[in-house]
C-alpha cells in the first residue's frame, strides 16, 4: 500500500512509469487511483487537500522540485503521468524514433501553432506557460489552438514540465495561481537519456515498454497499450 509521498517515489521507480491518476480505468497502469474512494481500506491517501505527503495531486511538482530521475506532464492520453529516467529513452524512441524537431515538422507530423510554441521555449529555456503563450503571439481568442498545441508537444516528448511559478506585477510582485513552466525534453534531461534512446529502434522499444505494461498489469488491454505507448 502506498501511504505518502516516499512510498509512491519507491514505488515508482520500481514501476518505471504510471498514469497520474485513473491509470486503471484506462486499461494500462496506474500506482495511485483518483478520489478517497478508490484507495484501499486504511489508506491515508487523499486528493487535493494540499497536504504534501498524502495528497497525490501535491506529488505531480514535488517530484519536480526534489528529484532528477522523473519526468510528470501529459504523457498518457493527454493526461498527466510519470516517466523515469530509467524508462524515459523507450518512450522516446518509440514515439520521436530519432527524429529531430525539424524532421517531424517537416513530415507533417507537428502543427504550425506547435512549432511557434516549441521555438519560443527551446530559444527562452524554461518558461511559465503564460510567457510562452505571449511571446508566441497567441491571443485569447486562441486558446483551444493554443491549449490543443501545448498538449501535443508533451504528449510528442518535445515539451515537458519543469516547474511552476506564480505570474508578477509590473511591480514585480507576486500574485494569482501557479503558472507551470516547460522546457524541452533535451532541456529537462540533457544528453544520456538521448544517447541511450539513441540505440533503441522504435519496435524495440515499444515491445520493451509492452513487456513492462503486462508485467505490472496482466489484465491490461492491447489497444490501450498501443495507445499508451505511440501517445
Amino acid at each position: 500500500m502506498i501511504r505518502n509521498y516516499g512510498d509512491f517515489c519507491a514505488e515508482l521507480l520500481k514501476a518505471g512509469f504510471s498514469v497520474a491518476t485513473g491509470g486503471n480505468d484506462e486499461g494500462v497502469f496506474g500506482l495511485i487511483e483518483h478520489g478517497w474512494d478508490q484507495q484501499p481500506p486504511g489508506s491515508p491517501i487523499r486528493w487535493h487537500t494540499g497536504d504534501p505527503e498524502t495528497d497525490p495531486w501535491e506529488w505531480r511538482m514535488r517530484v519536480l522540485d526534489e528529484r532528477d530521475d522523473v519526468a510528470y506532464a501529459k504523457v498518457f492520453f493527454k493526461k498527466g503521468g510519470f516517466i523515469t529516467k530509467e524508462w524515459y529513452p523507450y518512450f522516446l524512441a518509440a514515439r520521436r524514433g530519432g527524429n529531430t524537431f525539424e524532421d517531424a515538422y517537416s513530415a507533417g507530423l507537428i502543427s504550425r501553432s506547435a512549432k511557434r510554441i516549441y521555438e519560443v521555449a527551446e530559444e527562452n529555456g524554461s518558461l511559465p506557460i503564460h510567457d510562452i503563450k505571449r511571446l508566441a503571439g497567441f491571443s485569447r481568442n486562441d486558446k483551444t489552438k493554443f491549449d490543443g498545441a501545448i498538449v501535443e508537444l508533451q504528449m510528442k516528448l518535445y515539451l515537458t514540465i519543469c516547474g511552476r511559478q506564480q505570474k508578477r506585477s509590473r511591480k514585480g510582485e507576486e500574485y494569482g495561481w501557479s503558472s507551470t513552466v516547460l522546457c524541452t525534453v533535451e532541456r529537462f534531461w540533457g544528453r544520456d537519456v538521448f544517447e541511450q534512446a539513441a540505440r533503441l529502434t522504435a519496435g524495440e522499444a515499444a515491445q520493451k515498454i509492452t513487456e513492462r505494461v503486462y508485467a505490472l498489469n496482466p489484465m491490461a488491454q492491447e489497444k490501450k497499450i498501443i495507445k499508451f505507448i505511440k501517445g
